[in-house]
């Protein structure tokens, strides 16, 4: 993902957050938003909560693969055979 690019929902994907954000909105605190209105706010959250959520998996996963990375690398020194002096 470039920095200028959006990040893009299939539109059941888009659909179910909308359905869920509704139900939690009512349930939650007792406010109807439905409809445009309902995706307008989950393209708001999409936008401008989003990419906060991606670069911290992106992070995470970073820091998954240095740790596997690492892990490998102890592997391979423990694969390696003793020379004998002389």
């Amino acid at each position: 993902m470039s920095k200028t690019s959006k990040i893009e929902l299939s539109k059941e994907t888009r659909e179910a957050l909308a359905r869920a954000l509704t139900g939690y909105l009512k349930d939650e605190l007792e406010v109807e938003v439905t409809g445009f209105d309902a995706q307008f706010l989950l393209d708001f959250i999409v936008e401008r909560i989003g990419p906060r959520f991606y670069n911290q998996g992106l992070q995470d996963a970073q820091t998954l693969f240095r740790a596997k990375v690492e892990l490998i690398g102890e592997a391979i020194y423990e694969l390696e055979k003793p020379v004998k002096p002389g």
